[in-house]
């Protein structure tokens, strides 16, 4: 007994531990062509312990386990084979398929599974659970969402790009002519959200604006460079906008407008209007007619505070 090591009770030189103190068992390890005996709180892997009055013993399980509870009964099985009410299979059971992480036989399927791969993956769910990663859920995780196909996906959020440039300040379409307008500016929608993600943002908004009136000639400058045909345009604006709107005989017309033809008197004021499919056509090409092209001048003339705003275009 004197210089026994490690819970031996008595030992040899030769064999190690003969016998172990009680509650211990009693493991013989190979050493070559000799067995040496330690003394172990618990079996190790593949053998199973016996208790009786004289000596605890660790017995080799069967060769098919890798850990047991007795000869006849095993705890896990080793690799290549799946354990089965105690007993370690190549194969499974009709109605059972192997478990490669559990390394069991289990139920061919999992009970929300409709159909499966194996007892870890599920190819379809039942009713009411919805597919995701090979397993079925009742209630899809957080950032997923159900599908038609009764799977879970990914949840979308909405995602914008960032603001374009503001238009030009403009009211009714025009950019000048006015004192206050609007201008608008938007953005794309670079990703539309899934029916349970985030919804987007204002895409376009708006703001007051300040008109910027073009620059003109000078009240002065603008009479004395005018020509005749100008002149002309600018009379019969005032005349057609009068007889075709107002139904009035004579409209009020500046005077420094008046052509002026020396020796004439009241019939001088009236020039011949333009055809429509003459020059002034061409200078104007946008008007669909002549009255069109007269209302425009009449109206820019009409709405300007000062002659300085004649420069106006729509």
């Amino acid at each position: 007994t004197q210089g026994c090591q490690g819970g031996c009770q008595t030992c040899s030189v030769y064999n190690g531990c003969l016998t172990c103190k009680p509650k211990l068992f009693i493991h013989l390890e190979r050493d070559g062509m000799r067995q040496i005996g330690v003394c172990l709180a618990s079996c190790p892997n593949g053998f199973y312990g016996t208790r009786s009055p004289d000596r605890n013993d660790c017995i080799k399980c069967g060769s098919e386990c890798d850990s047991c509870f007795n000869r006849n009964f095993c705890l896990r099985c080793r690799a290549g084979s799946y354990l089965h009410k105690g007993k370690c299979m190549e194969s499974c059971p009709d109605g059972l398929v192997p478990s490669d992480t559990k390394k069991e036989c289990v139920p061919a399927c999992p009970v929300d599974c409709d159909s499966c791969q194996n007892s870890d993956t599920c190819t379809r769910c039942v009713p009411g659970h919805f597919l995701l990663h090979g397993q079925c859920y009742h209630v899809c995780p957080d950032e997923f969402e159900p599908n038609n196909s009764m799977e879970c996906i990914p949840t979308a959020h909405c995602e914008v790009g960032e603001w374009g440039e503001w238009s030009p300040c403009s009211h009714l379409g025009k950019t000048c002519g006015f004192k206050w307008g609007e201008e608008t500016r938007t953005r794309k929608v670079l990703q539309n959200p899934s029916p349970m993600g985030s919804q987007c943002p204002q895409t376009s908004e708006k703001r007051d604006c300040y008109v910027k009136r073009r620059r003109s000639m000078p009240a002065s400058a603008l009479r004395t460079s005018i020509n005749l045909p100008k002149r002309e345009q600018l009379y019969w604006a005032f005349k057609a906008r009068a007889f075709l709107l107002w139904d009035k005989p004579e409209p009020l017309i500046p005077a420094w407008l008046l052509p002026k033809a020396p020796g004439r008197q009241h019939a001088s004021l009236h020039p011949t209007p333009p055809h429509p499919q003459g020059s002034l056509m061409k200078m104007c090409p946008t008007a669909p007619d002549i009255i069109s092209y007269f209302n425009h001048l009449y109206l820019c003339v009409l709405n300007s505070s000062r002659l300085d705003d004649l420069g106006c275009q729509g």
